[in-house]
């Protein structure tokens, strides 16, 4: 959280330690969701928001799934694939660009573009 209390997402660390970023989701008037929903930095030991900090509207913390990147999750796949780390390690990468046309999209070998002829 910036130190006006604002709340923009952003990595914040105090003492060395990353704040966690929570989703809240804005409830109606029966105190069911409306779809609505917004991030909110804050630490492990605050309570949780009752109402959204800028609008005032009634909230509750929402139950997502966390966004790890180990060993083997998808967003360390990811990385592992980009077109920077392929050229790194000396692959070619080719990407479909329409019908029977192919252009690199990684690698510095190998034809600019390939075409079905």
């Amino acid at each position: 959280m910036e130190a006006d209390g604002s709340g923009v997402r952003q990595n914040v660390y105090v003492i060395g330690i990353a704040m966690p970023t929570y989703d809240y989701e804005i409830l109606d008037d029966q105190g069911e969701p409306t779809g609505d929903r917004f991030e909110w930095i804050q630490s492990m030991k605050s309570e949780s928001l009752t109402e959204h900090p800028e609008t005032g509207k009634p909230c509750r913390r929402a139950i997502s799934a966390p966004s790890i990147a180990g060993t083997w999750s998808p967003l360390k796949e990811k990385s592992q694939l980009s077109n920077k780390n392929l050229e790194r390690l000396g692959f070619t990468k080719y990407e479909k660009r329409g019908d029977g046309v192919m252009e690199r999209t990684a690698g510095k070998d190998g034809p600019q573009v390939l075409k079905d002829e």
